[in-house]
């Protein structure tokens, strides 16, 4: 596909001049950053295209991604990167053997080209130490674990978390393809009552889920 016929529904331009990245609206001296279900990507770089939008390389572009200048705009940006993942039905099914027969401890997951697969599953003995010592510390992971618990009143209870893991330290990419997925697959986990994203193990520690639970 040539860079005239890409959708400009799924371009963003950012301003030489460090001004605001906004939808494109073709002006000249920007460059283009074009935006598929994989993540942002950067097309004939240094070549001016229709309309007068300047295309910048990749490293360029992926370098003002990253600035914390970019940040507060990458929500947006990430709900265009990616749609339609599929779900592997072994998720559901491994979802409903952890909520109605707790078969599992956990379950973690991870985007495989296009579709969402079962990464591994907790031993309905393992500890919680055991599930934050299984998520990768350079890879994005969606999680569920049951968690039990004593509330003040002495009453035992537990509840289904979903964990959102994305690394700092990860790719911008991954990281933009997991968080745009992240609704569409936990539509399909009927059950999931509390969500927790985390970056670093301190964002979901065992205190924290212990005060998000009760």
């Amino acid at each position: 596909m040539g860079v005239d016929d890409r959708n400009y529904d799924n371009c963003y331009m950012l301003s030489t001049n460090g001004g605001l990245p906004t939808s494109l609206a073709r002006p000249p001296r920007y460059h283009l950053l074009y935006l598929d279900r994989c993540g942002p990507t950067v097309v004939n770089p240094l070549k001016t295209i229709t309309h007068g939008v300047t295309v910048v390389n990749r490293e360029v572009v992926m370098s003002i991604i990253n600035s914390k200048f970019f940040n507060p705009f990458l929500e947006d940006i990430m709900a265009n990167a990616a749609s339609g993942m599929a779900v592997q039905d072994e998720c559901k099914l491994k979802f409903l053997e952890l909520k109605a027969k707790r078969n599992h401890r956990y379950i973690i997951f991870r985007i495989d080209g296009q579709q969402v697969v079962v990464d591994k599953l907790g031993n309905p003995d393992d500890t919680y130490d055991d599930f934050s010592a299984s998520l990768p510390a350079n890879e994005c992971r969606y999680a569920v674990y049951d968690f039990d618990f004593t509330t003040d009143e002495n009453v035992q209870k537990s509840k289904i978390f979903f964990i959102a893991w994305s690394p700092d330290i990860s790719k911008v990419r991954m990281k933009m393809v997991y968080a745009s997925s992240k609704d569409r697959f936990k539509r399909e986990l009927d059950g999931i009552q509390v969500e927790l994203q985390a970056t670093d193990p301190s964002e979901m520690s065992l205190d924290i889920v212990k005060g998000r639970a009760i």
